[in-house]
């Protein structure tokens, strides 16, 4: 049974066209991966069959009360609401059931026989609803999935105005998956995960028996609860089934496939351009090269899709810094309350730290107080000297208007046009992305501005929280290389071991800092 259908879909942003003419449908129990690099759609095709952006062209049609549940980063919690509240709000529709329920035992009192036996049928089919879906143990589902999720140790009487933007998400995806639509729209949901918690989503997304469609640039997550795979690339949409694994098999075969038959055809074009060129003077030859012309004419040119810009990362180095990176003593960091037992940290030249453990920690906290940008609650942070700290924030929440060259341009003045155009492409974006308005772009374009800047700086220690958060599988792969070969100190935030344990020399567990039980 059909829950969607897309018929001829073109949608594009400007004179960048991201999808044309798009068709496909969407099965009962499909458990499907969107994938492709970054800026080729992925975001705005969620966003145009959940209504949020409306279409060039094409029909989206859904199944008759069809439940969709979409994970937005961007909805919001309402201030005053706890956690405990707003994940039972998944259950409102429920809630609203049962207040019919009891306005129809109110009517009772004073109807008809036949009005009677109407609301007694009514009764019925609302008792049958709230039983199947479990309403009578409500609470104990939302522990559950609360517990999941990592939100338990928060604690659920919190104020979801409190929260970081990692447990935000957890609330948002925890209320969703209380609610379990017909259809799960997921973008990218481990970005702000910790282990632990992409682990118990991935053993829930395994067994969920309804369909979903998930964005994901984790390839292991991605591998071990999809069985399709809808690829975009080059304005299309095309599907494969089972694993990334196995669409990587067959999207390789497929792609030398066609450039052995585009080498064939390029060869035989020229052999009877050549032909016709030579014989179509002479009278006895004439006929055969008009032969050989129409052949020309009437075939179907194969075209090879043209080759995205592989990013580039090479972090260029400052000076030698001294042998001491940073310290803390009895540093206890916070805001309003402490995050932390009393921390005593030595870093030194050469060494590359991983950061690791659950969300609402205070890893981002730490560093900011490391780089002396927030104050800690007591204690200090001392950094070293001859220190050119590289930072590369989580989230850039204020939406920028520049154009892709004047936010690096407003960085190294002295470059010319050219060599910030050509900063921009090692990074792996077009021209179109270059000449476009940073609010514009997809997450992992807007990721590969900061990082051109970032590696067009002098630095010799690079500060990095949780930099591969929308980037695509290519980005990711050559920014792994890029830190492994890079020959100063790195302080890394990172949820990604795939990612992190080539890289690193060690991992430091914020969880036994921490003053919260988890």
């Amino acid at each position: 049974m059909s829950i969607l259908s897309v018929k001829n879909l073109s949608h594009g942003f400007g004179d960048r066209a991201i999808l044309n003419n798009v068709s496909f449908k969407l099965l009962k129990g499909e458990h499907i991966g969107l994938i492709g690099a970054n800026g080729e759609g992925k975001s705005s095709f969620m966003s145009i069959i959940t209504g949020k952006l409306d279409p060039d062209e094409g029909e989206i049609e859904w199944a008759k009360r069809v439940r969709i549940g979409y994970l937005d980063q961007h909805t919001a919690l309402e201030r005053g609401m706890t956690i405990r509240e707003v994940l039972k709000g998944a259950f409102k529709y429920l809630f609203d059931l049962e207040t019919e329920m009891n306005e129809i035992c109110d009517k009772m009192a004073t109807a008809t026989p036949e009005e009677l036996e109407q609301l007694l049928e009514d009764m019925s089919t609302i008792q049958d609803i709230l039983t199947h879906n479990d309403f009578y143990i409500i609470d104990a589902k939302v522990d559950e999935v609360a517990r999941g999720m990592g939100l338990i140790d928060i604690g659920l009487d919190k104020d979801v105005s409190d929260l970081s933007g990692g447990q935000r998400t957890k609330v948002l995806l925890a209320k969703l998956l209380l609610e379990k639509p017909d259809i799960l729209l997921l973008d990218e949901p481990t970005n702000y995960l910790d282990e632990q918690h992409i682990e118990w989503l991935k053993r829930y997304l395994q067994e969920y028996e309804n369909a979903f469609i998930l964005i994901s640039h984790d390839i292991p997550f991605l591998n071990s609860v999809i069985n399709l795979i809808y690829h975009m690339e080059n304005q299309e949409l095309n599907r494969y089934v089972g694993s990334y694994d196995d669409f990587m098999k067959v999207y390789e075969a497929r792609k030398q496939q066609l450039e052995a038959a585009y080498k064939k055809q390029q060869q035989e074009i020229e052999d009877l351009k050549d032909f016709v060129s030579r014989n179509k003077a002479r009278v006895s030859t004439r006929n055969m090269a008009m032969s050989r012309q129409k052949k020309l004419d009437k075939m179907e040119v194969i075209e090879l899709a043209k080759e995205k810009p592989k990013p580039e990362f090479n972090f260029k180095d400052a000076r030698t810094s001294g042998k001491l990176i940073f310290e803390t003593k009895d540093l206890v960091i916070g805001y309003s309350e402490p995050l932390s037992k009393p921390l005593n940290l030595r870093m030194e030249r050469g060494q590359k730290i991983a950061l690791v453990g659950a969300n609402g920690l205070g890893k981002t906290t730490l560093l900011k107080s490391i780089l002396g940008e927030i104050n800690p609650i007591s204690g200090y942070a001392a950094l070293g000297d001859y220190l050119h700290i590289g930072y590369f924030e989580q989230e850039i929440k204020e939406a920028n208007y520049n154009t892709c060259i004047d936010e690096v341009w407003g960085d190294f003045p002295g470059f010319t046009q050219y060599e910030v155009r050509a900063a921009l492409a090692k990074c792996g974006l077009t021209t179109k992305h270059i000449e476009s308005k940073i609010v514009v772009l997809s997450g992992g374009e807007q990721a590969k501005v900061r990082l051109c800047k970032l590696i067009n700086k002098e630095t010799n220690l690079l500060v990095l929280d949780e930099p591969t958060n929308h980037l695509d599988v290519d980005a990711k792969e050559e920014l792994k290389r890029a830190l492994k070969s890079y020959k100063g100190s790195v302080l890394l935030i990172c949820h990604e071991p795939e990612f992190y344990k080539d890289v690193v020399t060690e991992v430091w567990n914020c969880e036994n800092w921490t003053t919260k039980i988890f």
